[in-house]
């Protein structure tokens, strides 16, 4: 009988699901665990502007097609919508960790309010990114200052003014991906951001970025 582990990950763009082939996939499976990359089905519908009704669909279709396979959702804080659970009592919160959780066990109740036949409590693992998926780049400011050659001061400045990647927050001029678009017309998410990522490695993205770590490390506990 096999101890392997199979993950669905539900996510909201491109950019996520070349990150979970690419880094997190091999990662992973030297640990016997299997991560899939799924990207949100809603024609017409794009990264960034994510409803909990659009995530929901794929929540039940995914839980209910395999007993054996568990679920996690890899979504931008930015992007989801006044639909999400949780996200008005996050808005509120002034700790970005906090937001996070609120966010995350707010969406676990729901799953397992609406699922809980298909052992949601169980399967179901939900990552809010905060405050977008750009913020693990800036866990190293030389690799991604020599990417987008600029400065490297440019990139500390950010981090001395916010404290720590995750931190760096959500509003339309300084979120993470208006903060790279306005350092270098070089950026570009899935080509700049990807190649930035690997040469960081994920030890150093887990160490500089707690919540995104938080979230590996549950991946990694489910018993094979």
């Amino acid at each position: 009988m096999s101890n392997c582990v199979n993950i669905v990950a539900i996510v909201e763009g491109k950019t996520e699901e070349i990150f979970i082939k690419d880094i997190l996939y091999p990662y992973l499976a030297t640990k016997n665990i299997f991560i899939i990359p799924i990207l949100v089905s809603k024609p017409g519908q794009k990264g960034g502007d994510v409803k909990f009704i659009r995530v929901k669909k794929d929540i039940e279709r995914h839980l209910k097609q395999r007993p054996d396979t568990y679920l996690t959702i890899f979504v931008d804080f930015y992007g989801i919508q006044s639909d999400w659970p949780g996200i008005g009592d996050a808005e509120s919160i002034s700790l970005p960790k906090d937001k996070a959780e609120c966010v995350n066990q707010a969406t676990m109740e729901k799953v397992v309010e609406h699922f809980g036949e298909q052992n949601a409590d169980r399967r179901f693992i939900p990552y809010i990114a905060m405050y977008e998926f750009e913020a693990l780049l800036f866990s190293d400011p030389a690799i991604l200052a020599g990417k987008l050659q600029i400065d490297e001061s440019q990139v500390v400045s950010i981090l001395e003014e916010c404290g720590e990647p995750e931190n760096i927050d959500n509003s339309p001029v300084t979120a993470p991906s208006k903060r790279l678009e306005s350092l270098s017309s070089r950026f570009k998410k899935t080509t700049t951001g990807i190649a930035v990522l690997k040469e960081i490695g994920l030890t150093a993205i887990r160490e500089k970025c707690p919540i995104f770590d938080n979230w590996v490390t549950t991946l990694e506990s489910i018993p094979g």
